[in-house]
């Protein structure tokens, strides 16, 4: 399979499934509906291909995020305009973590710059919500010499991540590895295959993005696998993914972040620059949350009594409701029920004491500094 094609779920609605979708059967992948996709969940299992991660490296396709490639003269400027971050302030070669906000300040979507030269920018946005920034950039970037070029179906995205990602993939490509710093990006091949390669991740872990055309992805996968079999690569689903990235303390859009948030609450406000030159949408609402402060904040929790804390799931404090958890798991890696959570205010300093109300029960729960779990450098 060369690029990206749809199948019929049960309730009759079209999944796209990515350039490597036939490699993911024949490994014996899981696959379920996520965000409009077929994805794999697990192949052997989450707590093998989670420590795989951790101790060993990993390979992830993330072809259903969303590509944007915004270019002209006035590229950096209609993003400035358009997003949070201040774009124009990247050297070439690097990147930031960004998020695209409405009037009222709330998330539409988190998101990572890329600044692939003067005047051309990519944009990743998550698979569930890459139409709706790729529409709300086409509008925000009308009066700028900026088009929006959205590759998302035509682009397909491989993540090698862990400690043994670097000796995987240096044989393999052109680009220098070690003058790569954590969120830069370079252009050039991997297994002669042209790509993208980005030291970015969402694990918590070194690693890579490597984007090329989906009619590459096979071949690169393939060659990334058998490269990677000396040095114990596992291909790795969605359900390790998202342990590692809860244990990294890494928001995920749906859970951490919606609508209904901002970047405030959710302890991302460095990432608004209010002192950037010009207007950029939600900025009033911005400044305003910036000045007055939030009512709730996003928090860690381990739990100390019995019990997994899940999405949705009360916090209490005392005799009060405090507020919900966003995110939760037994980490592998620390061996203990961890969570993130809403709570008011007053209630998210480290080593607070609140409880999570599991199956009725209340189970002590305390508040501690994210992320969870951090590598050795």
């Amino acid at each position: 399979m060369t690029g990206t094609s749809d199948m019929i779920d049960a309730a009759g609605a079209s999944l796209h499934q990515t350039p490597l979708h036939d490699r993911h059967i024949a490994l014996g992948a899981k696959l379920i509906e996520f965000s409009g996709w077929l994805m794999p969940v697990q192949y052997t299992g989450i707590l093998e291909e989670h420590r795989a991660v951790r101790e060993r490296a990993g390979l992830f396709d993330l072809s259903h995020m969303g590509e944007l490639f915004v270019e002209g003269p006035d590229a950096g400027a209609a993003l400035a305009a358009a997003l949070v971050t201040n774009p124009p302030a990247l050297t070439v070669g690097r990147a930031h973590y960004s998020m695209i906000c409405a009037s009222d300040g709330g998330i539409v979507d988190d998101l990572i710059v890329y600044r692939l030269g003067e005047e051309r920018f990519l944009v990743v946005a998550n698979a569930g919500n890459a139409p709706i920034v790729s529409d709300a950039l086409v509008e925000r970037l009308a009066g700028f010499k900026a088009v929006l070029d959205d590759r998302s179906l035509a682009t397909a995205l491989v993540a090698i991540q862990g400690p043994r990602s670097v000796e995987i993939l240096r044989p393999l490509t052109d680009v220098d590895l070690d003058a790569l710093r954590y969120y830069a990006i370079d252009e050039g091949s991997v297994a002669g295959i042209p790509a993208l390669v980005a030291r970015t991740g969402y694990t918590g872990e070194d690693g890579f993005e490597i984007y090329v055309d989906t009619a590459r992805a096979g071949a690169l996968w393939d060659a990334l696998i058998e490269a990677g079999r000396p040095h114990g690569l596992a291909p790795i689903g969605l359900g390790a993914r998202d342990t590692l990235r809860l244990e990294a303390g890494m928001p995920l859009y749906g859970n951490e972040l919606d609508r209904t948030t901002n970047p405030f609450e959710a302890n991302l406000g460095r990432v608004v620059k209010l002192d950037k030159p010009g207007d950029f949408v939600g900025r009033a609402a911005l400044e305003r949350v910036a000045n007055e402060g939030v009512a709730r904040r996003l928090v860690g929790l381990a739990m100390r009594g019995r019990g997994i804390a899940r999405h949705g799931y009360p916090v209490l404090g005392g005799d009060r409701p405090s507020g919900v958890v966003t995110s939760g798991t037994q980490s592998p890696t620390l061996g203990e029920a961890i969570a993130m959570a809403y709570v008011a205010t007053p209630d998210a300093t480290t080593g607070t004491m609140l409880d999570v109300e599991i199956r009725g029960q209340r189970v002590p729960a305390e508040v501690v500094a994210l992320p969870f779990y951090r590598r050795a450098t």
